[in-house]
């Protein structure tokens, strides 16, 4: 299935630190939400491909190990959502996330939404 491959290329693309192979599929002006954001930009809220590109090259300095494991991926066609959970290791600290991504007709992500749950 597509969105199966798709799924563990991302996360190997995020294992890799190879972030612009993360960012090759967004569209220019694609938004992404995440609580961690405020760390580096200091808003949860990412607007436009080069502000995600300079957030996620400025994050990687910060990360000495880094490892997502997939769990498992939800498709909703109706919507054009991804979700995929998945397990991290950032810095040694372990938890259950996922990312929620949002698709144009034509398969490029218009938006992304990480959430962090439950240390493991």
């Amino acid at each position: 299935m597509t969105r199966i491959r798709f799924a563990t290329n991302w996360i190997k693309a995020w294992n890799r630190k190879d972030l612009d192979a993360v960012l090759e599929h967004y569209v220019d002006d694609a938004k992404f939400i995440s609580p961690k954001a405020t760390t580096f930009v200091g808003t949860p809220v990412i607007k436009g491909k080069k502000a995600l590109s300079e957030y996620w090259h400025l994050a990687a300095k910060k990360i000495g190990k880094l490892e997502f494991k997939l769990d498992h991926i939800l498709w909703d066609s109706d919507s054009n959502e991804l979700v995929i959970f998945y397990e991290a290791n950032l810095n040694g600290v372990c938890s259950r996330a996922c990312e929620a991504m949002k698709f144009d007709s034509a398969g490029r992500q218009i938006s992304g939404e990480a959430m962090y749950g439950a240390l493991i």
